[in-house]
């Protein structure tokens, strides 16, 4: 957990830098920043994505997570917390926003997950170290941008990726490499459609398709299990 616990920590600190220069960035740059940003999301996806090695496992999993999600409209909840927050500290901040955002893209992606599947298997924290480094950086900007309530995605990720890990060090059989990387190559595509949000091509439930993510471990396990 050391890994998700300095992760989180980064994404606290950047989120508070950041929200120091909110007010002093005009709406027009921060506008074009976004989009920049979104671009390089985009960017990052496609990295993951492409390296995808069973592309009807990929849809099959995309499909069927994406409607599991609905069913618990997750994306919904997730927003319910950021408009909780808000309610708590001020409705003038924008915190469900920037919230939202900030979780999406810090929860989903290779790194997030590979990162936290080697801290519960071998203890190896250098990706989460990494993805901390990452994740500062991209939290300073988003919060200049979006406000205060990046800051508290840090939450979201220590809840999301101590999941992972706890679940990783119960689960060392199954989530072999071909595991991973499709996990990985899901959520690639995720972050492609959080890059399309930021870039406001088409408004896609990306929490919604969270589930998807899991779906080739659930898959693989059902496979050794019937001895396919």
């Amino acid at each position: 957990m050391l890994g998700t616990v300095v992760n989180s920590l980064s994404i606290l600190l950047g989120g508070l830098i950041g929200s120091v220069f909110k007010n002093k960035i005009s709406d027009k740059y921060n506008e074009t920043i976004m989009k920049a940003l979104g671009l390089c999301v985009i960017v990052i996806g496609l990295k993951s994505a492409l390296l995808v090695n069973n592309i009807l496992l990929l849809i099959i999993c995309v499909t069927l997570g994406t409607l599991i999600g609905e069913v618990i409209n997750i994306e919904k909840g997730i927003e319910n917390v950021g408009a909780w927050l808000e309610s708590k500290i001020s409705s003038k901040n924008g915190i469900a926003n920037g919230f939202v955002t900030a979780s999406l893209v810090f929860c989903v992606g290779a790194m997030s997950i590979m990162g936290s599947l080697e801290s519960g298997l071998s203890r190896n924290y250098s990706i989460l170290y990494a993805k901390s480094l990452l994740d500062g950086i991209f939290a300073i900007i988003f919060s200049s941008s979006l406000g205060i309530g990046v800051c508290f995605s840090a939450i979201s990720v220590f809840i999301y990726q101590g999941i992972i890990t706890l679940t990783a060090s119960l689960m060392k059989q199954f989530l072999i490499t071909s595991v991973v990387n499709e996990m990985s190559a899901v959520g690639g595509l995720l972050i492609v459609a959080i890059g399309a949000n930021m870039l406001d091509i088409k408004r896609i439930k990306v929490g919604n398709m969270l589930p998807a993510i899991f779906i080739p471990l659930i898959y693989y396990i059902f496979k050794s299990i019937i001895g396919i």
